[in-house]
């Protein structure tokens, strides 16, 4: 499974990709408001900091909704490096847009899925991601990995290329649940991803072998 950043910061972008974990970046506005990156000129600069750092693939997400608006904006942030995908919404125009992205060779990523449905349309268009919000699902009273692994389910049936990218995932837990559930890939921030060192006996551990060294090196 492919570990993916949701975030706009730099210094975290960098530091997983200093642990050697890292397989790509996701961010939204929301998250380069979050950096107060704002202005067109700005944010597309800051994907290419982005792209500098990792050579994965880096989710640029489209502001238009309609298809002539998304049609444009992705042809103007591929512009920026090869490992720009477009990510695009779930939506009738967003579709299409997928369906226009394929045929030019840019890869996409479909954005706000919820259901099977919708991730099945997502592969028919030829998306190359399909992000479910797994959190968002969860705090509506659903099971977000339940359509994790009915999309996994779907698209092994079908054989689609599709890959599935859990997305708003909120803990280490989720992580280990999506990879379980059949995730190609999880994207979330640096602390769900520090939580996976976390083990009481990993330090108990680690502070015996310290204390044992310590009175062998006093003799």
């Amino acid at each position: 499974m492919k570990f993916f950043i949701d975030t706009a910061n730099l210094n975290d972008i960098a530091e997983a990709e200093a642990l050697g974990i890292l397989d790509g970046v996701t961010t939204n506005p929301s998250l380069m408001a979050k950096e107060k990156i704002s202005g067109d000129k700005a944010v597309l600069a800051h994907y290419k900091k982005i792209c500098d750092i990792t050579d994965g693939d880096v989710s640029a997400e489209v502001i238009s909704t309609d298809f002539e608006g998304m049609k444009r904006e992705a042809s103007e942030l591929v512009k920026i490096a090869d490992n720009i995908v477009v990510k695009i919404p779930m939506i009738r125009d967003g579709v299409k847009a997928l369906a226009w992205a394929r045929s030019q060779g840019i890869k996409t990523n479909c954005t706000l899925v919820f259901s099977a449905g919708q991730a099945i349309l997502a592969a028919k268009a030829g998306a190359t991601y399909v992000s479910p919000f797994i959190g968002r699902i969860d705090d509506i009273g659903w099971e977000g990995m339940t359509l994790i692994e009915d999309i996994a389910e779907i698209y092994a049936i079908q054989d689609f290329d599709t890959e599935i990218l859990a997305a708003s995932i909120r803990s280490g837990k989720h992580i280990i649940q999506a990879a379980k559930a059949g995730a190609d890939v999880v994207t979330c921030g640096l602390k769900a991803f520090d939580s996976l060192f976390n083990h009481p006996l990993t330090d108990n551990g680690l502070a015996k072998f310290l204390a044992d060294h310590a009175k062998a090196a006093q003799g």
